[in-house]
């Protein structure tokens, strides 16, 4: 479930205007948060309050990359590029999202989620580094033919292994909450003694469905056999990866565990990711994060 979107002073970054228009933001999300949990709410007062905070929140980002150009701020290109990730990547995803489903309770709280969570990190982090209060999160950005590359074949990954039509929601995830899901920590070893860390994260719903139909049995329960099984799953995933990005006899498997959420939120925001992608499968999300060595070779194979 949700908790409670409240503002506080942590959240301003000394710029009236803008702190504003987050208190706003945070109160669109309250209310929608409210409408959501009540059994009457009605499709029409969610669909016209999701409009009005996507509308809002694209003038809110015109309007802070206003400022940011106004003051010379030398973090303004990366900062516009998560703005546009949002505008143009993750908004439309979620919005397809609910209108396939119907507005259906499930796509409702990933929009809420998603969103809720993508604004806290994005004020406390992006936002307040404009004003110098914290250092800019996303110091360098993998845009352009690399990034294309890794997402078209993690797409191709996740397709080739739970036969599913997958799309991206955000090339710049931070952790944001889209439910109860199992998360894998993968450790790569290289033959000149260089580490790679991936993180996957896959929806509750994506796991079962797929552990499910492994045994043909229906399941409904994240118990021991399951997570065990999504744990490999991950492996497959990791393994398919490294032989499209022509990997895969240059590194090794160090390591492998599950973590909690609060762990891999405690690392996302202590350390800086090369990539940080969401996925959406149409039956579940899934996250793929990686920290990569200086000049790691899947900056240049994953053509």
């Amino acid at each position: 479930m949700l908790k409670e979107t409240e503002w506080n002073k942590h959240f301003n970054i000394g710029v009236e205007s803008v702190d504003d228009a987050h208190r706003k933001l945070f109160s669109i999300v309250r209310r929608l948060t409210h409408l959501s949990r009540e059994e009457n709410n009605g499709h029409w007062a969610c669909a016209e309050g999701i409009k009005y905070f996507k509308n809002y929140a694209i003038e809110h980002f015109t309007d802070e990359e206003t400022y940011m150009q106004s003051i010379g701020y030398k973090g303004y290109e990366i900062h516009k590029r998560l703005h546009d990730d949002m505008r143009y990547k993750t908004l439309p995803a979620l919005e397809k999202e609910l209108a396939e489903s119907n507005y259906s309770q499930e796509s409702i709280q990933h929009f809420l989620g998603i969103c809720l969570g993508w604004l806290t990190a994005h004020i406390l982090i992006e936002d307040r580094a404009i004003t110098g209060k914290i250092a800019n999160r996303w110091k360098t950005d993998n845009a352009g033919a690399d990034m294309d590359a890794l997402e078209n074949a993690l797409i191709v990954t996740i397709q080739e292994i739970f036969r599913l039509q997958t799309e991206i929601v955000s090339e710049h995830y931070a952790g944001e909450d889209f439910g109860t899901s199992l998360i894998i920590q993968l450790t790569y070893l290289s033959t000149a003694q260089k580490k790679i860390r991936i993180f996957m994260v896959l929806e509750k719903s994506l796991v079962l469905r797929a552990v499910s139909a492994m045994l043909d049995i229906p399941l409904n329960k994240m118990d021991k056999l399951v997570m065990n099984a999504g744990r490999e799953l991950a492996l497959r995933i990791a393994e398919q990866l490294g032989i499209h990005c022509h990997l895969s006899s240059q590194y090794r498997l160090e390591s492998s565990h599950i973590m909690t959420s609060e762990q891999f939120v405690k690392i996302l925001y202590s350390d800086i990711f090369d990539y940080s992608l969401l996925f959406n499968t149409g039956h579940g999300y899934f996250a793929f994060c990686a920290k990569l060595n200086p000049a790691s070779p899947l900056q240049s194979n994953a053509h």
